[in-house]
């Protein structure tokens, strides 16, 4: 009996770790003032054994992207509609991709608009087998768009505040980065206990 209930526990804790390590791609910063110009980060992780080769992303009609940090060993190509506005940008690997066991970050600097309330990023992530994840849902759904809410304007969004926009997305994403890291690390303490509850139960069955 008690060694099903370990058997029990270990499955639970399992299945909870592979939920909590698994990543979605995302967009920092996760809030911005209106009106502010930003520098917003992709971030993908590769969460299957292909490879990721392809990453397209949907600009929302609130926010109008000009520049693209170049990025080795991938090239990008733009889509524009409506008044030569952004309307996507892809992202090609030149090489392998990124490999199961690695993430990426694809930088590029926008204006947001100064009514703009949210923006929804779609993004499609094709895989080296062919297979495209479409992280289009929301926010509640298995595959999320990843959103920056949008607050109100500072009044200092109009000016030279290029570099403390940058300063706040690194920000952002270094909290969240740190959110991700504990995260993962309850989630491994749960894991150890289990098994170390496995063990106790199979050493008391011995004796």
């Amino acid at each position: 009996m008690k060694k099903s209930v370990s058997l029990l526990l270990v499955l639970l804790l399992s299945i909870g770790f592979a939920g909590l390590a698994s990543a979605h791609v995302t967009v920092q910063p996760k809030e911005a003032p209106a009106g502010s110009y930003q520098v917003f980060t992709v971030r993908v992780p590769s969460e299957k054994d292909a490879a990721t080769t392809q990453v397209k992303v949907a600009i929302p009609d609130g926010v109008n992207i000009s520049r693209f940090e170049p990025k080795p060993d991938w090239t990008y190509e733009v889509e524009k509609g409506a008044e030569d506005k952004i309307v996507s940008v892809t992202w090609k690997a030149t090489g392998s991709g990124l490999g199961a066991t690695e993430f990426g970050e694809f930088r590029m600097q926008g204006k947001i608009a100064d009514d703009a309330k949210e923006l929804s990023w779609k993004a499609y992530q094709t895989y080296s087998d062919g297979e495209v994840v479409e992280w289009t849902g929301a926010p509640d759904a298995d595959k999320p768009a990843s959103v920056t809410k949008v607050t109100e304007a500072t009044g200092d969004g109009h000016g030279d505040g290029h570099g403390a926009s940058s300063g706040a997305a690194a920000s952002d994403a270094k909290d969240e980065g740190g959110r991700d890291t504990l995260t993962l690390s309850l989630a491994i303490a749960g894991l150890a206990a289990g098994i170390l509850a496995l063990a106790i139960a199979l050493f008391r069955k011995k004796a």
